[in-house]
Parts: C-alpha cells; structure tokens; sequence
C-alpha cells in the first residue's frame, strides 16, 4: 500500500512533469535547429522537407538548442568515459569548482553565523550593521567579481581563494536574515521564563535562541551553499581559468560548443543539488540529535 502510494503521490506527477519538459524541449530544439538547415539546403540550391530537417536538427554538430540526447551523451563521455584526472573530464572540473564553493561556503556561513548572533545581542549592530548588509547585496556579483579579482591578485592572492571569497559573499547574507530570524524566534514568555530562572545571556543563546534558530539556520544553508556554487563559477568567468565548471563554460562559448555549455550546466545543477542534498541529511541529523521526532 505505501509503495502505491509512493507512486501514485510522488513519482508519477514528477515523473510526468519531466516527461512534458523533455517534450518540449525537443520540440524547441527542432524550432531552433530547422533555420540553420533550410539555409544550408537553400545555399545548395536543394528544397528539404521537414522529414528530412527534423534527424538532422538532432545531431547538429553546433546547434542552437542541444537535444536532450546530445547533451546526455556529452554528460555521459565526459563523466564515465573520461579519467577523472583528465582536463576534459567534467568530475575534474567539478571537483575545481566545488573545492571553492565549500570553503567560501564554510566562511560564509560562520561569517553569517557571527553576524547574526552580535545584530541579535547587540542594538547598535542591528541599527547600523543590518542595512549594510542588505545593501551589499545590490550590487550586481558580475560587476563585483572583477574587481575582488583584481585587487587580490595585486596583493599576491590567487587560486581559490578568489573564488571562494567571491562564494562567501554570496553566501553569508542568506545566513544573516535566517539566523536573526531563528535567534529572534523565541517568544517573549519563552524569554520571561529564562529570566525567571536567573539563566546569564550566555545561558539563554544556548539553551533556547540558538535550538531555536536550527530549522532557519539549515534551510539558510540550502540557499547558501546553492549560491555558493553560483558565486564559484562566476569567479572563474573573469580570470580566463582553464579548470572548473566555469571554465568549461567559457571554452564552450569561445567556440560555439554548445553541447558542452549544457552539458556544464546540467553537471552544476547535479552538483547543487547534491549539496542541498547534503545540507537536509545533516539537518536531520542534527534534528534527531536534539529529540525532534520523524
């Protein structure tokens, strides 16, 4: 009965849901793909039916709209056929990638951690620290990763650092708003009763704001390490890097390789949600260990 259900509930709507964006995805591939071979067929002074465009617009060396199956294909080469050591191997590249996106991820979140405790404990940082901190994300990351780049490598700093500190500015604010959330969540006769105890500052963060904070503080982190990610590959695009996901973006827009721009993409969005992943397995851990129940 649970096993129907499970299919009945969960598998079949998402199961339908890809079967739909599959389709239509062929269908925009053929809408794409079709000009570039009735302007072939016309400069050969050929007609072509669209019998004849439609296998054609599937195995476009170049196409403007990949098929599903090309891009598969390319995830499936470059993922299980290649060596993982191998420069046109997407798990190297990933790896590149993935290595600054947890260090900037790990700074980001203690940055925004620290933050969030010192504007919840402290008046005068949540009146002048708070609207800084939303303001720095208005400023477009493209046109601020240049500039972090070039400053640090004036300074002898390059590699991943770069790259993470672009991550960790990313990642830090959706930690700040969740945690102060979280630490705020208490209610006050929660807060009353801790004083009515005579529990120090100290003893009331640990034992009620900061249990209290942990379901914001973990769905905070699936935002962060996400754009972390983001904030990793963004790094790459302005330095002309030769390794990470990023990169593998640039050479496939430097020469009109657009199966491997989405087959990077597809590996980026795998790689994404496999760090979300990660993040809901260890709130759960975390959960269990504080007695919440299933």
């Amino acid at each position: 009965m649970e096993r129907e259900t499970f299919l009945r509930d969960r598998l079949l709507p998402i199961g339908t849901v890809l079967l739909a964006l599959v389709a239509l995805w062929y269908v925009f591939a053929v809408i794409l793909n079709a000009p570039f071979e009735r302007d072939t067929a016309a400069r050969a002074g050929e007609t072509i039916t669209f019998s004849e465009i439609l296998p054609k617009t599937m195995a476009q060396e170049r196409p403007v709209l990949p098929a599903p199956h090309q891009v598969f294909a390319e995830l499936w080469d470059t993922t299980v056929n290649k060596a993982i050591t191998s420069k046109r191997s997407l798990v190297y590249h990933a790896w590149i990638t993935l290595s600054a996106t947890l260090l900037g991820f790990a700074m980001g979140a203690v940055l925004g951690i620290l933050l969030a405790i010192g504007i919840v404990h402290n008046r005068a940082m949540d009146r002048s620290l708070m609207p800084w901190v939303i303001a720095s994300q208005t400023i477009p990351i493209l046109a601020i990763a240049p500039m972090i780049i070039v400053v640090l490598n004036a300074v002898g700093i390059s590699g991943l650092m770069p790259k993470a500190l672009i991550s960790t500015y990313l990642s830090f604010f959706p930690v700040v708003v969740g945690m102060v959330k979280g630490l705020r969540s208490p209610e006050q006769i929660q807060l009353d009763l801790m004083h009515t105890y005579n529990a120090s500052p100290a003893q009331t963060f640990r034992k009620l704001r900061w249990p209290a904070s942990m379901p914001y503080l973990f769905t905070s982190l699936k935002v962060a390490v996400a754009i972390s990610l983001v904030g990793a590959i963004v790094g790459e695009l302005p330095t002309g890097a030769v390794a990470g996901l990023g990169a593998r973006l640039l050479a496939g827009s430097y020469y009109g390789q657009t199966v491997q721009i989405w087959a990077a993409l597809f590996m980026a969005a795998g790689v994404a949600a496999l760090l979300v992943a990660a993040v809901g397995v260890a709130h759960g851990l975390v959960l269990k260990r504080m007695g919440a129940r299933a």
